[in-house]
């Protein structure tokens, strides 16, 4: 008993000790600590929107059409006297929830199939990777207007749709992480136990290619909030009323010389979180990353 109690002790300070190198390697560069600030700065207008404006966000001033920053309006007003600052905030929302949602459904179906070619081979690995192959070797947004004329573009179909071109990613890259993992002793161990396949899979298998997974991830976030912008900007996306930063960059290019602020704010928000998350990635990366921290 006291043998037990110490070994999960050990195991308890060893988690421990990791979790802290992994901060203290993810955020001893500033680029980093910046990444997030953006990234947080981001969630939190997305989230607090309506709590942070005073305007609603499909509010029409016929009295203050195209007006430049002012103190009322902080970012000007849109051809309908709508507030941009406002409406951009609610973008914010829009991205992060399209972004987010494409990725856990492209990580979630993505990993689990990766995870079967691995470990059951044979036909079951020939039929998904040729499938994901096929399915990469057409251009994503190609694959993506196909899907959004047949599923239509709601904020939910759009991230659906976003999420099936990305799914072959998280299949190759599982199924390789994994195929170096199920032949080692701790899950050969596990088979002679008698552990049934989907039980070596999550508790053996997964967490170990887990480092790779969750630094895809990140970079696909930034990757799908770009494609949302650019389909809502063809206006195939997101449709009005529902404000999109794609839309907003569309709208606002036919005023860029009477009021340039109007596309150039929309389109720098999408600029500042997608890199905001590329920069987050990559402290992650360095973070889990052994040779990059030093240890190796």
């Amino acid at each position: 008993m006291d043998l037990a109690q110490e070994r999960k002790a050990l195991r308890k300070q060893l988690r421990k000790e990791k979790t802290k190198r992994f901060f203290k390697a993810m955020f001893s560069r500033r680029l980093v600590i910046l990444g997030l600030v953006g990234f947080l700065f981001f969630l939190f207008i997305a989230i607090f929107a309506g709590v942070l404006s005073p305007y609603d966000r499909d509010a029409l001033d016929y009295s203050a059409l195209l007006e430049g920053p002012s103190a009322a309006h902080w970012l000007g007003t849109d051809a309908l006297g709508r507030d941009t600052l406002t409406r951009i905030m609610y973008g914010a929302r829009v991205s992060i929830i399209v972004g987010v949602v494409a990725v856990a459904i492209a990580c979630v179906v993505g990993v689990f199939l990766g995870l079967c070619t691995a470990y059951f081979g044979g036909w079951v690995d020939t039929v998904i990777m040729r499938l994901s192959e096929a399915l990469m070797a057409v251009p994503r947004i190609m694959v993506s207007m196909a899907l959004i004329a047949i599923l239509g573009n709601s904020m939910m179909d759009l991230a659906v749709i976003l999420s099936f071109s990305t799914i072959p990613m998280y299949i190759r890259m599982t199924r390789a992480m994994a195929l170096g993992i199920k032949n080692t002793d701790y899950v050969k161990a596990a088979q002679i136990q008698g552990g049934s396949s989907l039980y070596i899979m999550f508790r053996h298998v997964l967490p170990n290619s887990i480092s790779p997974i969750i630094i895809l991830m990140m970079q696909n976030v930034g990757m799908t909030i770009l494609m949302e912008s650019g389909l809502s900007f063809l206006g195939i996306g997101i449709t009005i009323p529902i404000p999109s930063w794609g839309t907003m960059v569309e709208a606002g290019r036919m005023y860029l010389l009477a009021c340039p602020v109007l596309a150039i704010s929309p389109g720098a928000c999408v600029a500042l979180l997608v890199i905001s998350l590329n920069l987050l990635g990559d402290g992650i990366r360095d973070a889990l990353d052994p040779r990059l921290r030093g240890e190796v």
